[in-house]
């Protein structure tokens, strides 16, 4: 019984093992200074970060329209920055409660601490700025009474005529004490929700979505949804 144990453990580490190594990953560069936010993502340190462009319709049979993230980290911050193309930009603003960002178009990031999701964290960002943060554990579990540590994120948007851009920092300080920064690694998932209006009324969403989640319906909260995020010297 040793003995199986032991040969359990060992497949088992390598199969993880594997299936990081197959995960999508994402260099961020160290910039000296730190990014003064604006929401347009016009600090001209931006162009020292790679663009990322490849997100999809994981659950639509069309192309996606254009999305672009990058990143930057400093000694202190890291820097997101999410550049998105959308003519038909959708806000829900009626009683301006985080929970209205959920019914909104917006950019999504999430982290985990691993892959049994217990816990994750999840920023979903508007263009209005306003963010629905929460603390989360497998299977859609939320809490959106969660708040994540005060002022350890920042945020600042922009609204243009194609689109919009928000642009945030989050403190090293935070991601490290949630467990989510270990040996300049993060795991995380990058997202975009397409919001329109039928003509029915409510709302109709479009995923978009960097990994391919293996998932038959929209669902970006397991674990094949989650990338790598790597801090470079």
């Amino acid at each position: 019984m040793k003995l199986l144990f032991i040969i359990l453990t060992i497949v088992t580490t390598v199969r993880l093992s594997e299936s990081r190594e197959s995960l999508k990953t994402y260099s961020i560069n160290m910039i000296k200074g730190d990014i003064e936010l604006s929401g347009k993502g016009d600090d001209p340190r931006w162009g020292e970060a790679g663009a990322l462009t490849d997100f999809h319709y994981p659950w639509e049979n069309e192309a996606a329209p254009y999305t672009e993230f990058r990143s930057l980290h400093s000694a202190d911050w890291v820097y997101f920055l999410f550049n998105i193309k959308d003519h038909d930009v959708n806000i829900r603003q009626e009683t301006n409660k985080k929970t209205e960002v959920a019914a909104s178009s917006r950019a999504e990031i999430f982290f985990r601490i691993d892959e049994k999701l217990d816990p994750y964290y999840c920023l979903e960002i508007d263009p209005l700025g306003r963010v629905l943060d929460y603390e989360a554990t497998y299977h859609r579990n939320f809490d959106t009474n969660w708040s994540w540590p005060a002022n350890q994120l920042v945020i600042k948007s922009d609204r243009r005529k194609d689109g919009y851009s928000v642009e945030f920092a989050i403190s090293k300080k935070s991601l490290e004490q949630l467990g989510l920064l270990k040996n300049n690694v993060m795991q995380a998932g990058l997202f975009r929700a397409n919001c329109s209006h039928p003509p029915n009324g409510g709302e109709e969403f479009k995923w978009m979505s960097w990994m391919k989640p293996e998932a038959r319906t929209p669902d970006f909260h397991i674990p094949s949804s989650f990338g790598i995020l790597r801090l470079m010297d």
